[in-house]
């Protein structure tokens, strides 16, 4: 700045300008009438730190790279981040959705082979007791063939084979039932096409009319489903 001042450039600021040329006044005129003299070093450095400080504001202003050229064009330079926000967004809300379409399937699959395990429990014997049903059928047609009085009559021998096969039926029905194989209602239920296949209606005195007034074959259920339907007759009433 003081190579500026001896040289005679000009200064930025037009404040500054004006000031310095009251200061190179106030020098002629004091020379005047005196012997051209040239300022000495020391002199125009500290008019040049006065100047300086009297206007720092100004040099600092026309320093400041933000008024340079370009300086906008460097910030409209900066990437705009938005749009790249708004894509990870979607793509956080895209992987969110499929981990949670990934949960709900994984909890579909492990509610489905809960069940499918607890029916093979359960209807695991199904086609056993199936089958043992037509030895219930048998104890029991033996049964009502001998009726209360027939009972007295036998022989003490035949009073026993009698209550053996009672207790034998009563046992294989204990056995079913703790199987969940369960008989199906008989008479005086109310007649259920679920479980009962009518193969007669009779009118009945004590029986109302649409249950069952008669059972032909007993019938069973597996965890609530139909093992086999019971063949009843319907009552219709007293007639």
């Amino acid at each position: 700045m003081a190579g500026d001042i001896e040289n005679g450039n000009s200064v930025p600021g037009a404040g500054g300008m004006d000031e310095w040329d009251a200061l190179q006044a106030q020098i002629d005129a004091e020379g005047e009438g005196q012997p051209e003299r040239k300022p000495s070093a020391a002199e125009l450095k500290r008019a040049a730190d006065d100047f300086l400080k009297k206007h720092k504001d100004d040099v600092l202003s026309d320093d400041d790279p933000a008024g340079e050229p370009g300086a906008d064009a460097a910030t409209d330079d900066t990437p705009d981040d938005s749009a790249r926000v708004r894509e990870l967004e979607m793509e956080i809300a895209t992987m969110k959705d499929q981990a949670m379409r990934t949960l709900a399937e994984a909890d579909n699959i492990r509610k489905r082979a809960e069940r499918e395990v607890q029916n093979a429990k359960l209807y695991g014997v199904e086609k056993f007791a199936a089958d043992m049903l037509s030895v219930y059928d048998n104890l029991s047609r033996a049964l009502h063939t001998i009726d209360g009085q027939a009972k007295e009559e036998l022989g003490e021998n035949a009073r026993n084979l009698v209550a053996g096969i009672e207790l034998t039926e009563k046992d294989l029905t204990t056995a079913l039932e703790r199987h969940q194989v369960k008989p199906v209602p008989g008479v005086g239920a109310k007649f259920d096409p679920n479980v009962h296949q009518a193969v007669a209606n009779i009118p009945h005195p004590d029986v109302e009319k649409g249950h069952v007034a008669a059972v032909m074959q007993q019938g069973f259920t597996i965890g609530g489903r139909t093992l086999r339907a019971a063949m009843v007759a319907v009552s219709t009433g007293q007639g």
